[in-house]
């Protein structure tokens, strides 16, 4: 059995890791928000489900104009989620618990409240205020267009004039000014902030946006031009290391700097790098004298399809292999539509066009989407390296594709002007409970609405319901932390087609049909099946099995 505990310093190698969105997790005061001790009167439901840490989204002092990631202070509590002694009691309960703690930390930007941003303001051009950010005078005759053509994530233009003239950078929200990283009081700021969380005995660190830190802030700023304005987009387009704000070579001396830090707690702390870039340039993330480890987006974007997944799979491990990492899994989180609908919906589709006819255009098949995302954590569950479970999934949750228009609160929704509907539809709050008003979240009714259809998916309805997927999870986590054995992977030969067909150990075997028409069943044992196998010796489409 594989050591995860805290004894072990390499635990996160193949740890299962558990996403809170506090948010929407559980709500204790009853004000409709998600909070800290919410997620800490919940926190036997991640103990008894078998993770091993759980990793925190932005609970900082926030307007909320990007779910939390907009943060006004890096070292302290939203008022609305609690209190830094709610925090501390939240982690103290976790780790008697035998979970560890990871928490989002957010460097490429602040909030527009943070009062850096606000002294910037009235400091003025060419303060030292204002150097924290990245402000640069406009183009035109009177300094009326940006200063170049880039383009925000969330869309339009990446700069907002302020009124002195002058402009701040912004890839994300206008309420998400960029901090400028070749500011030595900026880079100072945040080693303070790792040590005062790792102080208070966070276990690692989720990297949002870490291939965003460095730009290239040589005068005069040049354009992205050609290569496509919006920039993640043009990532493959460019010499590598090269792109004026994304993924920059410069990057990765702040992260040595870091693990300096990290590696001065025992254990050492971990790290994480959300790092939208190509496969091979991932792995420099990844190194062991920089964050450790990288999130695989290939392999959350890849189709329900055994070759496409294959080939993610291979080339994901020949990565964290090269890199001294291990790899990492996911299959869902708060950015993206959850994969009990996304899985069955047919190749090509516009997701937010999805989206905007709230799910309907195509129907996707929750009775087909389910059956094919379990069949999904069962293969995610069994290759080496480590699994992040988003809040619900456990529950089988599909995504709220037709919440009302009216109650959106993800800024994409206002950004694009009403073209992109954005992530609020895997932000629903969680059930808990068959009945209520928020079906056991909170007290009072959530902050955004729950479809009646939740009430059946409730942790009380699936908790010690045999066949549930509460309890397949349970079961998976359970047998998967006793057959783990190091970190090998080997593909068996001459697998039908459309099945995914490997060995972890001699114990130890996974099997996935990914085809449309049901397939042999190697012999062996079967330790668990996704769904029930309705004769022996056949493996149904959709389906995994674990054998011994």
């Amino acid at each position: 059995m594989a050591d995860l505990s805290s004894r072990n310093p390499d635990w996160w190698r193949q740890a299962v890791i558990y996403q809170v969105y506090p948010r929407s997790f559980a709500d204790a005061d009853g004000d409709g928000l998600g909070d800290l001790r919410g997620v800490t009167e919940r926190l036997n439901h991640l103990a008894t489900l078998g993770v091993d840490a759980l990793w925190l989204s932005p609970f900082y002092p926030s307007e909320l104009a990007d779910g939390g990631y907009d943060v006004a202070d890096h070292r302290d509590v939203d008022p609305r989620l609690g209190t830094l002694d709610d925090f501390d009691a939240m982690a103290a309960e976790a780790h008697r618990l035998g979970l560890k703690v990871v928490v989002d930390l957010v460097p490429n930007h602040t909030s527009h409240q943070h009062p850096w941003f606000q002294e910037a303001l009235r400091a003025g051009p060419g303060s030292a205020a204002r150097d924290r950010y990245v402000f640069r005078p406009g183009r035109g005759a009177h300094g009326e267009l940006p200063p170049t053509d880039w383009q925000s994530v969330f869309g339009g233009s990446a700069w907002r004039r302020v009124p002195d003239g002058e402009w701040y950078l912004h890839l994300f929200a206008p309420e998400q000014p960029d901090l400028n990283w070749d500011d030595d009081e900026v880079r100072a700021d945040f080693r303070a902030t790792l040590r005062f969380w790792s102080d208070r005995g966070v276990d690692g660190f989720r990297v949002d946006v870490a291939h965003g830190l460095a730009k290239d802030l040589t005068e005069p700023l040049r354009d992205v031009g050609s290569v496509g304005a919006t920039g993640e987009d043009a990532l493959p387009l460019v010499p590598p290391g090269s792109h004026p704000y994304w993924d920059r070579d410069e990057v990765h001396e702040i992260y040595r700097d870091w693990r300096k830090i990290f590696d001065s707690y025992s254990p050492p702390r971990t790290a994480v790098a959300e790092a939208w870039v190509p496969d091979a340039r991932r792995a420099l993330y990844a190194r062991p004298d920089e964050l450790g480890q990288a999130f695989n987006f290939e392999y959350l974007q890849a189709r329900w399809d055994a070759g496409e997944l294959r080939e993610v799979i291979t080339g994901s491990l020949e990565t964290a292999r090269a890199a001294g990492a291990s790899a990492t899994w996911v299959l869902s989180n708060h950015d993206v539509v959850r994969h009990a609908s996304r899985l069955v919906l047919p190749a090509g589709t516009d997701e937010n066009a999805w989206l905007l006819s709230g799910g309907r255009a195509p129907e996707a098949d929750a009775e087909a989407g389910l059956r094919r995302a379990r069949a999904a954590t069962l293969l995610m569950l069994a290759l080496p390296g480590s699994s992040y479970l988003y809040q619900g999934e456990e529950l089988g949750l599909p995504e709220v594709a037709d919440l009302p228009t009216a109650v959106l609160q993800d800024p994409i929704w206002e950004q694009t002007g009403h073209v992109r509907k954005g992530r609020d539809g895997c932000r629903v709050p969680l059930p808990w409970t068959v009945t209520g008003p928020s079906y056991g979240f909170g007290p009072g009714a959530a902050w955004l609405p729950q479809p009646e259809s939740f009430a059946a998916y409730a942790v009380e309805a699936q908790a010690g319901t045999a066949g549930s997927t509460l309890e397949l999870y349970r079961t998976a986590l359970r047998l998967r932390r006793k057959l783990l054995e190091g970190e090998a992977l080997t593909w068996t030969p001459d697998a039908p087609a459309g099945v995914l067909d490997f060995a972890r150990t001699e114990a130890w075997r996974c099997v996935t049909n990914c085809a449309a028409r049901p397939v042999a069943l190697p012999p062996g044992e079967v330790l668990l099946a996704s769904t029930p196998l309705p004769e022996p010796g056949v493996l149904p489409p959709d389906t995994t099995v674990w054998l011994a």
